[in-house]
């Protein structure tokens, strides 16, 4: 539906991208007025937004009889692009990129906006020290308030991503774009979506009666993926939900907390359920917090942590009696105390004598 230019805003000096409106051949005149008046509406629509998930409109102006949009922008490959050159993402990756995605749509669906054609060529990835994903072309994004402009019959979307709901001729629901986002993720972790076929009427076939493939490559992702395929669109996750479950992902692969499995663990565990502790409970990891400054830590042979003293001795190595408040730093401190009052008392009874 259109050509997204470079150019330059000479009045402001900045570069920015301008979409120029290019309608199909054979169109009435009559046609061609609505399609400008989709046109201008989607520049107000996207205007509305505010979101570094999507990308700024600065302006309309209309030239040689029709619309072009002044948009922001961005010197990034499409979602599509890093698919096709570097192959499939690493779920992190896609997670990553999916969560921004999904918070950009929560902005727009409060706004009473749909974006009705969320797809990998839609999205824009900043791929740098940290990741910037961008919705863009809201072109056929219609506010839920507005009339709709669109021809009888003409079906907006692409057919691998669209929704079971809208291939049916129904109208588009916030749950339709989170549909859409489901079928871009799994795009994104194996390389295309579900329901891609050679022919566009096979592809909205395959969304009407077929079940989602499982995605062997989306790790942690996938009950996420299969959550936002789900065609009913009453048992289909919300965005709440599906926030929450990238945001575990996310945090659980960056290394913010560690649950390492250990022999030790196990043991302890077994120690509490056989004393009769209604409060021991099975024990499955061993969550590792970070050693007293003035210790480091050495493992022992049963996989526990032994803390040790500053001249690396193990303070409560196999066999030591000593109580645990005499271990380490603080232990060498109590030591310290009980020789000086034991000196401070012999010095006391001498002067008495």
């Amino acid at each position: 539906m259109g050509t997204v230019w470079h150019a330059r805003d000479e009045a402001l000096g900045r570069d920015v991208a301008v979409k120029e409106v290019i309608l199909p051949h054979g169109f009435s005149d009559e046609e061609r007025e609505i399609q400008h008046k989709r046109t201008f509406r989607e520049a107000r629509t996207a205007a509305r937004l505010s979101h570094p998930g999507v990308v700024a409109v600065f302006d309309v102006v209309e030239e040689d009889g029709r619309p072009w949009i002044v948009m922001e922008l961005i010197r990034a490959r499409s979602l599509e692009q890093m698919i096709k050159q570097d192959g499939p993402l690493s779920p992190r990756r896609a997670a990553e990129i999916g969560r921004q995605m999904l918070s950009a749509l929560m902005t727009a669906h409060e706004a009473g906006i749909l974006h009705r054609d969320v797809k990998p060529s839609n999205v824009l990835v900043i791929d740098g020290r940290s990741i910037r994903a961008v919705l863009t072309d809201f072109g056929i994004a219609r506010a839920q308030s507005d009339a709709t402009l669109t021809q009888t019959g003409m079906l907006i979307g692409s057919p691998a991503y669209i929704a079971p709901e809208r291939a049916k001729g129904r109208q588009a629901v916030p749950a339709s774009d989170l549909w859409s986002l489901g079928a871009t993720l799994f795009a994104a972790v194996e390389g295309k979506s579900p329901f891609e076929r050679t022919e566009a009427m096979a592809s909205l076939v395959a969304v009407l009666t077929e079940e989602p493939p499982p995605a062997p490559h989306a790790g942690p992702l996938a009950p996420v993926i299969a959550g936002l395929l789900r065609k009913d669109q009453e048992t289909r996750l919300t965005a709440a939900e599906a926030g929450v479950m990238l945001d575990r992902i996310l945090m659980d692969t960056s290394g913010s907390t560690r649950v390492l499995e250990t022999a030790g663990a196990q043991a302890a565990a077994a120690t509490l359920t056989d004393s009769g502790d209604p409060a021991g409970m099975p024990v499955t990891g061993q969550v590792m917090t970070p050693v007293d400054p003035g210790e480091t830590a050495a493992d022992d042979p049963a996989g526990g942590r032994t803390p040790v003293d500053g001249a690396g001795r193990g303070a409560a190595a196999a066999g030591d009696a000593r109580p645990v408040w005499l271990s380490g730093r603080h232990g060498n401190l109590a030591i310290a105390v009980v020789v000086a009052v034991i000196v401070i008392g012999l010095i006391i009874l001498t002067l008495v004598r």
